[in-house]
């Protein structure tokens, strides 16, 4: 018997949905840009602790967190560069995939296989929203009252019965700027306070990657932005000879930087993962 039969009957109804489907096929990535990463799986590096927590992070997301292959760089997603900011002792497997939204990711049976393999222990880091957010795309569409309850009911509730830990991540921040303000906009602001308010009602950790990614946006400048989402010059390399100017997805630089607001985040949030952050990472 499958593991996700010990989750609630609403889980359980939303995990079943098209759990045989689309689990081995290759994808497209998230809002117009392909992706080539299904489950990748890859350990941290760092010094142990006597007090060590062991065990996995998993990541259930879409393109702006999901791991790309070499065709690809300089494109990439923070999940692909967290492991670098835990120590040995936590794996991240990184199951985060293009043009997924909270519902399409149930749908597909995305979650079910997290859940078939999560342990009493792990965690899943849940971040939704860029997607959910296409009003004209039937396949992703998801309400924001609708991705408040998908939320409760099969990333925190269902991952709750099964010995795991949820931790709810805001969508993090487009290059979206306003310059009357001198800030960058609040992207997906329904989704943010959506997720913000189930995480309070359910008593689950979270990590507010909207707020800390655009602090880190307009500290940077708008400018300089740039060189943190995916706006490359045609011929600056070979991946993408015409060059691209994309607000949503980053290049390498900005992974790296999102990945260090994550488990910044983290180490602040007194559970066992938060010691194994290592040092680096809040500076």
């Amino acid at each position: 018997m499958s593991r996700t039969a010990t989750v609630s009957s609403t889980s359980r109804r939303h995990l079943l949905l098209g759990a045989a489907g689309a689990l081995g096929a290759g994808v497209a990535g998230a809002l117009g840009v392909p992706g080539t990463a299904a489950a990748v799986t890859s350990s941290a590096t760092g010094s142990g602790r006597s007090t060590a927590a062991t065990g996995t992070v998993y990541i259930a997301s879409d393109s702006t967190a999901q791991t790309y292959s070499s065709g690809y760089y300089p494109q990439a997603g923070w999940g692909q560069k967290l492991s670098s900011y835990f120590t040995s002792n936590i794996t991240v497997a990184n199951r985060a995939i293009g043009g997924r939204s909270s519902r399409s990711f149930i749908e597909q049976g995305r979650l079910a296989a997290i859940h078939d393999v999560i342990e009493p222990g792990d965690y899943l880091f849940v971040q939704f929203g860029h997607n959910d957010a296409t009003i004209g795309n039937a396949e992703r569409y998801t309400p924001p009252a609708d991705y408040k309850e998908y939320l409760r009911n099969d990333y925190i509730r269902a991952t709750r019965a099964l010995g795991a830990t949820p931790v709810v991540v805001t969508p993090v921040s487009r290059r979206s700027y306003n310059a009357s303000t001198g800030k960058f906009n609040v992207s997906f602001p329904a989704y943010v306070d959506a997720a913000k308010a189930v995480a309070r009602e359910e008593g689950a950790a979270l990590v507010d990657l909207s707020a800390a990614s655009r602090a880190y946006l307009d500290g940077v400048g708008v400018e300089a932005t740039k060189r943190i989402f995916l706006w490359l010059n045609a011929g600056q390399y070979p991946n993408f000879p015409d060059g691209v100017q994309d607000d949503t997805h980053f290049q390498e630089r900005g992974a790296v930087e999102m990945a260090r607001l994550v488990s910044r985040a983290v180490a602040g949030l007194g559970l066992p993962l938060s010691g194994e952050v290592v040092p680096t990472a809040t500076r």
